[in-house]
């Protein structure tokens, strides 16, 4: 288009500035005021322009001619902004089986596939894999992945991820996360969706299948868009649930037997907290009988190099009296090797009459049930009451 020199364009500043950025040639948005009749005129003649009034008015269209070109124009647009939009784009669906199992207290996630898939390299095609984390909770200690599947947007996994340590409490007020990721050898791991599943709609002992579509990542709330009240009450559950989670160090497998004394197994530990700077720790348990005047009952189990599930498989026997035992605390610690400097502590557990909740109840059942072997999953806490914790 030839401009002369001293005339100026027929286009406002809005117009200007908002302009369709689409393939093509560059044309302005049409703004809202473009869809109903300007200058007090109905459009159309003897009040058959009522279809009109939804029609862009373009410059030199009178009434309702053009309306038909500019309408399927607009559509166009719409359509090509749509495809282009992540926020419309579709992810994927993915296909899991969620099982809880009480008697062993284990969470058992099948995943099974995944279908339409969001191409994420330049191939057209993604080399997915599935992540699982446990809300809230540290994400180190409690994330669990799959295999990668290469080149595919329908990926087949068939793959089963156990969570063990999993008591019924934790299955009602914990949230399964579940994301698929594409990756990358040469860069970092791309995201492609996710969905977020609570614990509490899986019935024990029942399994459970989910066909979901992948989602984005839900955004964090603004807090220049909440009131004070609501500001104050978010700080104040985002406090109580830090302060949980720094409690709750992981879990310990404990067994006891009360048969001409008293036998500790130290099974396995789930979900314990990393203490070394690789995200991992080199866990070990320590067994007291207390109260320990001689300083003999002292008993220790092998370091697991570089994880936060370790299983020990290990037994100690205390030679000690019924009668005796009935007075005694039993107390497990766990902690963290470190060549060169102090080991660092983890958490710990302490079993006996003094104890309360599930501690008190496994070692009753155990006074209760001689010669029985009685196997319980315990949360250990960063404090032990009465205790003077030394390595």
């Amino acid at each position: 288009m030839t401009v002369r020199k001293g005339k100026r364009l027929g286009i406002t500043i809005q117009e200007h500035m908002a302009i369709d950025v689409c393939p093509g040639p560059i044309r302005p948005i049409r703004q809202i005021s473009a869809y109903f009749p300007r200058g007090g005129a109905v459009g159309g003649e003897g009040g058959g322009g009522s279809s009109g009034l939804l029609s862009p008015l373009l410059p030199g269209a009178a009434g309702g001619g053009g309306s038909l070109s500019a309408m399927s124009s607009m559509d166009t647009s719409i359509e090509i902004d749509s495809c282009d939009s992540d926020d419309n784009t579709s992810l994927g669906t993915l296909e899991f089986d969620l099982l809880y199992e009480r008697a062993t207290s284990s969470l058992h996630c099948t995943v099974l596939r995944a279908k339409g898939l969001k191409p994420m390299d330049f191939n057209g095609l993604a080399d997915p894999y599935v992540k699982l984390h446990l809300l809230p909770g540290a994400c180190k200690a409690n994330k669990l992945k799959t295999k990668t599947v290469r080149n595919t947007l329908n990926p087949v996994w068939n793959e089963t991820l156990t969570y063990c340590g999993i008591t019924e409490e934790d299955m009602y007020r914990k949230t399964l996360r579940v994301s698929v990721c594409d990756e990358d050898k040469l860069t970092h791991n791309e995201f492609i969706g996710e969905s977020r599943v609570a614990l509490r709609r899986v019935k024990p002992d029942q399994t459970k299948h989910f066909n979901i579509c992948l989602e984005h990542p839900p955004p964090l709330p603004s807090p220049t868009a909440m009131s004070t009240a609501l500001r104050g009450i978010s700080c104040y559950l985002r406090e109580t649930e830090q302060q949980r989670s720094l409690e709750e160090r992981g879990r310990l497998l404990l067994c006891l037997q009360a048969r001409g004394g008293l036998c500790v197994g130290v099974k396995r530990c789930a979900h314990l907290a990393a203490m070394d700077v690789n995200g991992f720790s080199d866990p070990y348990v320590k067994t007291y009988l207390k109260p320990d005047v001689q300083k003999k009952s002292k008993h220790k189990t092998a370091v697991i190099k570089k994880t936060l599930n370790p299983e020990f498989n290990e037994e100690f026997f205390y030679e000690i009296s019924f009668s005796e035992l009935a007075t005694k605390t039993l107390e497990v610690t766990v902690w963290d090797y470190d060549l060169g400097k102090s080991n660092d502590f983890i958490g710990g557990v302490s079993l006996g009459c003094h104890s309360q909740g599930e501690t008190l109840q496994h070692w009753i059942d155990c006074l209760k049930n001689k010669g029985k072997k009685v196997e319980r999953w315990h949360t250990l806490t960063n404090e032990l009451p009465g205790s003077t914790l030394q390595e």
